[in-house]
């Protein structure tokens, strides 16, 4: 199966989208008054949200490198049929 260009770049940009927002989220869960525990352990909050954010990264980056490689693979397509005039 190939992918689109168009398509290619739409999931690598959300890949990176994905990384950003993301680590954003972390931040703040890390600084969050609600994840911490008095006695320094984390809450019940925190451990959610950071599977949640941790699932979030690898599935971004998954997509982000799926769309990257579909649209490489486009790119060498393109590259072959002027080189062969097909």
């Amino acid at each position: 199966m190939r992918m689109s260009r168009r398509t290619s770049l739409f999931l690598a940009a959300f890949g990176i989208w994905s990384w950003i927002i993301w680590i954003t989220f972390a931040r703040n869960l890390w600084n969050s008054d609600n994840a911490w525990n008095p006695d320094g352990s984390p809450t019940s909050y925190f451990v959610v949200h950071a599977v949640l954010a941790v699932t979030s990264f690898v599935l971004g980056t998954i997509i982000g490198v799926l769309g990257w490689r579909g649209w490489r693979a486009t790119r060498n397509h393109r590259d072959a049929e002027r080189v062969t005039g097909q």
